[in-house]
This record gives structure tokens, sequence and C-alpha cells, in this order.
């Protein structure tokens, strides 16, 4: 056989064979640094980049999973659903964006309520789902906040939120944003009773959300480079009309400055959240300034 029949051969063959396809769903790419980061590996560090330490977005029921001791949550006042009273229509109808978000996430709102164990420690959650129309507080959210707070009252534990979400919830007008003061007031009173409120700030965290009951935590707890503020940076440098800081607004920024009391890893969340709950449970219902100082101290 000459060289040219061959590479005629050869080159059918080729031409010929099945090209090897790349199943969908096993490699993620980072938005941090840019690798291509095995789906596996991801899910075995909690959804961060092993790389650059990037925390990609999770949902509700991811958060549930990292934070509850395993089997120990019940979901609570899930039949709460958000109806249409402005009839609210821009590109789609309101009605029609609320029935898509329930098929994406599974759930009937932004954010999913229930009672779990941290670490054995029983406690009221509220954790926001950007899944869920941006994670945006409407009505829903904040009769559910409210009413999980009153449970929180009523049963003499602590309360946890944890919140990534872009804000108020436009379609709603005013009623969303009557909100901010009806979780703000109940959050007042579990104050008052000496409870303590864990606020956690995921990626993002910003407008009504931020304003309201995600910056009123004894403790306030954020992960890695979120970003946290009421409007976004863009929006503040084009009103201002001045160059902002490096890093501003992202959470490590925010504990410089003082809005913010820790900052940590995803995989050492729940671990910290625990010390907290260990810390104030054993310290009694005092919350003075000075007892975050001493849970530095020992270590959170």
């Amino acid at each position: 056989m000459d060289q040219v029949s061959w590479l005629k051969r050869r080159k059918r063959g080729i031409k010929d064979s099945k090209k090897r396809e790349m199943p969908d769903g096993l490699w993620r790419k980072c938005e941090g640094c840019g690798e291509i980061v095995y789906h596996k590996e991801l899910e075995r560090n909690l959804w961060t980049c092993n790389k650059c330490g990037y925390h990609f977005r999770l949902q509700a029921n991811q958060y549930r999973d990292i934070l509850v001791d395993p089997g120990s949550f019940v979901e609570l006042l899930s039949g709460i659903e958000s109806t249409d009273p402005l009839e609210f229509v821009d590109s789609k109808k309101y009605s029609d964006r609320l029935t898509a978000a329930k098929k994406k996430t599974g759930h009937n709102s932004a954010v999913l309520t229930g009672s779990g164990r941290l670490g054995g420690h029983l406690a009221m959650l509220a954790l926001l789902d950007f899944g869920f129309l941006g994670g945006s507080m409407g009505s829903v959210m904040g009769e559910k906040i409210a009413r999980l707070t009153r449970m929180a009252i009523e049963e003499r534990v602590p309360l946890i939120t944890l919140s990534s979400t872009g804000g108020a919830r436009m379609q709603e007008g005013i009623l969303s944003l009557m909100q901010m003061a009806k979780t703000s007031a109940m959050l007042a009173r579990l104050h008052d009773e000496g409870l303590l409120h864990v606020a956690i700030q995921a990626h993002p965290t910003t407008g009504g959300v931020t304003a309201s009951f995600a910056s009123l935590g004894d403790v306030i707890i954020a992960e890695p480079g979120a970003l946290i503020g009421f409007a976004g940076p863009r929006v503040i440098q084009q009103t201002i009309r001045e160059d902002l800081p490096e890093g501003f607004q992202r959470s490590e920024f925010l504990m410089e400055h003082g809005m913010i009391d820790i900052v940590v890893h995803r995989k050492e969340l729940k671990d910290v959240v625990v010390k907290v709950l260990d810390f104030f449970t054993n310290d009694g219902p005092d919350r003075a300034e000075d007892t975050l100082g001493q849970a530095r101290k020992q270590g959170l």
C-alpha cells in the first residue's frame, strides 16, 4: 500500500468515526478565576472554587443542607403564596413569573422557612433563594419572616436568616416596601425579648433586604466576596461622580469598616454559627456590646 492510499484511508477512518461528546453538567467555569472546575469537586467543596475561593450561588435547599443537622429541619409556613394585587405586567405578567419561579425552585416563595437544629441547638431559619425572582422581598417573604420571628419568641429560640437577594420586589410596589418596616418591627421585639438573631449575608445582599432584616443581626456573618449594599456601586458612582474605593461594598471592605462582624468561608460557616450559638446559649440571653468581642477572643 503506497503512502497516498494509506493517508486517504486514514482520513476516511477519522471522518467516519463518531465524535466523542462531553456530557453536560460535568464541568463549571469559575466566575472568579475563569478556571474550568469539575462538578463533583465543586460539590465536595460546597460549591466553592478550590483555586481562587470563589463562592458559587446556592439555592435555599443547599444552604439548609449545609447549616442544619441532618434530618432535623421541619419546613414551616409553606402554604403562604404570593398573589398579584396590582395585576402587574412588564415584559411578562407577574402571575406568569410566579408560576415559572415555583416550577424552577420547587418552592412557593423566595424564602424557605422552618425550624432545625445546628450543633444540637434548636433555631428558626429563614433562607432566601436567589433563584426565585432574584430572592426579592414581597408581601409573602415579609409575612413569613414576621411569623417565623414570632415563633422564635414563643419558643424562646434563636432566629437565623440567610440573605441572597436583589432587594424589594417591584411587581408589588408599596406592598413590598412595607415589609421592610414589618420585619424590622418584629426583630425589635425579638431583641427586646433577649433572643439572638444571626444574620448571614451571601452574594448578593442588596436593596430593601439589606436596609431591613439582613442588617439587623446581633451577629452579622458574610461569605467572602459577597456584594452587600443598598444601591449598587455603579449607581452610587454615577450619583456622586467619584471613583469608589477598591473592593467597595464587598464583604471584606464592609468588615473593615465595622458593618459586618465576621467573614467566613462557606466550608466553615456551620462551625462558626454553632460557636456563636454555643457562646450565647452558655452566656445567657443578655447581649451587651462587649459580648461579640469576647466571642472573637474565643476564636469565632
